[in-house]
């Protein structure tokens, strides 16, 4: 157990959530207790900010969770503390919930506790509610059929049962995650692209709204991205949710696999008032900027894989588009509170664009105490 506190500023660089979920994250696997101060300070509701039907906002139910995980001790974990102190015990296996009671993401919930869980002595079932389709977060489907298989290349293994879709602002959506232990998280290499092989989706409407929304999303999905790529099936599925939804949404993700195993996607939530062809329009866009520059990662997977390479025993390497605030707010943060090097350099081969970058770590081979 470290002695010393460790402070970090919560308003550098992305200044929001991200540093409070890596940091809480870092802490509890490394058992040293850890002070966040001005959170989401550049935010517009600084502090564990009050959601809109005054439950338990998203920020302040992943830092309960990781306490619990780690049978910890949470000081400042109230609405509106712009201040937190983390003191993580041991963490143990179990089963855990997480419930803001609103909308908040059930994607972002999983982010702060899924690597905590991973150095447990046995396997952990979180069961985590709220917003399974939230704006400014992953889509459950993104959690799922993107973010898992990258992840497993680290040596992690969980699995995801979408038991309940849940829309803003009420949530009512459920995950239940069951995540097995490792002993150590292996690098990863993720430098060469390949070639698109494959581009698939779902458009979907929940509760009140018509059917013909998810059918003119994936209509114009589809032709946006045909006029760029051409020769490949895009097979986009329209769906309306009814009993396993709670609330009213729309939106549509689509998904494109290289031929050697990267996966990139594009996502949009509809809203009130915004024509179904826009939100489709938006999302294809998306999909193929991230598939443009030639990376192996899209801009929401890259900040999601810097814990894991920090944790990792031995060099891992990323090849990815632009890099992100939110990536090199990640990086701070890991180097920060783990011996972790990183280097982000200009990719030269003849395949990069102007845009194209190389993320590599020397990670710090955390090890679980209890293999």
């Amino acid at each position: 157990m470290a002695a010393a506190m460790v402070e970090m500023d919560g308003s550098i660089m992305e200044g929001g959530g991200q540093i409070l979920r890596v940091s809480a994250a870092l802490s509890c696997i490394n058992g040293a207790s850890i002070r966040i101060n001005k959170i989401r300070a550049g935010r517009g509701t600084p502090g564990l900010s009050q959601s809109e039907n005054k439950a338990k906002p998203q920020h302040l139910s992943g830092l309960e969770l990781v306490r619990d995980i780690c049978c910890g001790n949470l000081e400042g974990g109230s609405v509106g503390s712009t201040e937190v102190t983390l003191t993580p015990g041991k963490i143990k296996a179990g089963n855990h919930t997480a419930d803001p009671q609103t909308a908040g993401s059930v994607g972002l919930l999983l982010q702060v506790s899924l690597p905590c869980a991973l150095y447990a002595d046995g396997p952990s079932e979180l069961c985590l509610k709220g917003g399974t389709n939230a704006d400014m977060a992953p889509q459950i489907d993104y959690t799922i059929k993107v973010f898992k298989p990258i992840v497993e290349k680290f040596g992690v293994h969980f699995n995801c049962d979408l038991r309940m879709r849940g829309y803003y602002p009420k949530g009512g959506g459920e995950v239940v995650a069951k995540i097995s232990p490792v002993s150590e998280l292996s690098p990863v290499n993720m430098t060469e692209r390949g070639t698109i092989s494959k581009i698939y989706g779902r458009s979907f409407v929940a509760g009140v709204l018509p059917y013909k929304l998810a059918k003119d999303m994936a209509t114009t999905a589809t032709r946006v991205i045909r006029r760029e790529i051409k020769d490949l099936y895009i097979n986009i599925q329209t769906l309306q949710e009814k009993d396993m939804a709670c609330g009213s949404g729309n939106g549509i993700i689509i998904i494109a696999e290289s031929s050697t195993g990267c996966i990139f996607a594009g996502s949009a939530l509809g809203k009130k008032g915004v024509y179904p062809d826009k939100v489709g329009f938006e999302a294809a866009e998306m999909l193929l900027r991230n598939i443009r520059h030639n990376g192996c990662v899209d801009e929401f997977l890259q900040d999601q894989l810097i814990l894991f390479m920090a944790l990792a025993n031995g060099i891992s390497r990323i090849r990815t588009g632009p890099v992100t605030l939110h990536t090199k707010t990640a990086i701070h943060v890991a180097e920060q509170l783990t011996q972790a090097k990183f280097t982000v350099t200009k990719a030269d081969d003849e395949n990069a664009s102007n845009d194209t970058y190389i993320i590599e770590c020397q990670g710090v081979g955390v090890t679980n105490p209890h293999f």
